[in-house]
């Protein structure tokens, strides 16, 4: 199920890795770095179904640990839609951000924290993070987030069908709903 989403992951993985080489000035993603754990985002199913395939092999407590975070990360949520607060300027600590600033599912994260941190198109409007050195007015290359989030929409179709796989989910709602995934 996950053999094409595990084979995006590497040439996404393998395309910053030549950013960050190229840039490495301009990059100031390291290690215990976790601004991009602070976005608003959801998840197709594809990568819902993956980040809860690895979360349910971390130990009891810690996952117990997560759920609790979830509780907040999800009435957060809610908060921000409800009150139609644009979610690219809102923040919600990810649930799986632990005390030391590192990710508890990092193999499993998505795209989304995945590309963070370089210059990217999303809904052809250009954004970079914030605490990157990248300058106004240069070029650099820039990553297109449509193709990647038409795949992962290709990908949760055809697992799943249309019905589950054109849907999206934060990921408090994975971890404290997996039963409204209903994976095959």
């Amino acid at each position: 199920m996950f053999a094409k989403l595990l084979h995006l992951y590497q040439f996404v993985d393998q395309t910053m890795t030549m950013i960050f080489e190229k840039f490495p000035e301009e990059v100031c993603c390291g290690k215990g770095c976790s601004d991009c754990c602070n976005a608003v985002f959801d998840l197709s199913y594809i990568e819902a179904a993956n980040l809860l395939f690895h979360f349910k092999k971390l130990p009891p407590d810690v996952r117990d640990e997560i759920l609790t975070e979830c509780y907040r990360a999800e009435e957060q949520w809610q908060k921000i839609f409800t009150s139609k607060t644009d979610p690219s300027t809102a923040r919600i600590r990810c649930p799986l951000l632990n005390n030391q600033g590192l990710c508890h599912c990092y193999t499993a994260r998505p795209i989304n924290c995945r590309t963070y941190g370089v210059p990217t198109i999303i809904n052809r409007t250009a954004h970079v993070c914030g605490l990157s050195n990248f300058s106004m007015g240069k070029s650099y290359p820039t990553l297109d987030l449509a193709p990647l989030q038409r795949s992962l929409y290709e990908y949760s179709i055809e697992s799943t069908g249309d019905e589950l796989g054109r849907l999206r989910w934060p990921v408090a709602s994975i971890l404290l709903h997996p039963e409204k995934l209903t994976f095959k």
